[in-house]
């Protein structure tokens, strides 16, 4: 385990409209911002959404199983903000349902906007935090610091 101690700096609140993509608001309103690392909360409408439901694959680097979710629908989500390189990005993880289709997973790129998404952005100042490239998985992990 390795784990950095941060404080509380501004919440923003925002709401997104019909179509518009989680990902790519959420994103600029942290690069507007100036915002590197946040706890992101949302709730709301999502009319598209392709999310990670698990791994398909584990070895030799980890492949995800995508599957694609066609609503409207609802959705709650908690995620994080870090950089990964210059640019901050969202990781977000949602349960996301309509009647008896209900997925929980990691929400992609593509996420769109039924009516209203309602996102909360809680700053976390004080942290040296970025995501790196980890060669063993293939993904982009989480670090602090220089290690």
């Amino acid at each position: 385990m390795e784990y950095a101690v941060g404080r509380t700096g501004r919440v923003v609140a925002a709401r997104l409209f019909e179509g518009e993509d989680l990902h790519e608001c959420v994103e600029r309103i942290a690069t507007d911002e100036k915002i590197s690392s946040a706890a992101v909360f949302v709730t709301g409408g999502v009319r598209a959404a392709n999310i990670v439901v698990g791994p398909k694959q584990e070895e030799p680097t980890v492949v995800g199983q995508f599957r694609d979710f066609a609503g409207p629908g609802e959705v709650l989500g908690v995620g994080t903000i870090y950089c990964d390189g210059a640019d901050p990005k969202l990781h977000m993880h949602t349960a996301i349902g309509k009647a008896d289709e209900v997925a929980v997973g990691c929400a992609r790129d593509g996420t769109k906007t039924f009516l209203t998404l309602e996102v909360t952005i809680i700053e976390i100042e004080g942290l040296d935090a970025e995501r790196r490239f980890d060669e063993k998985t293939g993904l982009n992990l989480l670090r602090f610091g220089r290690q």
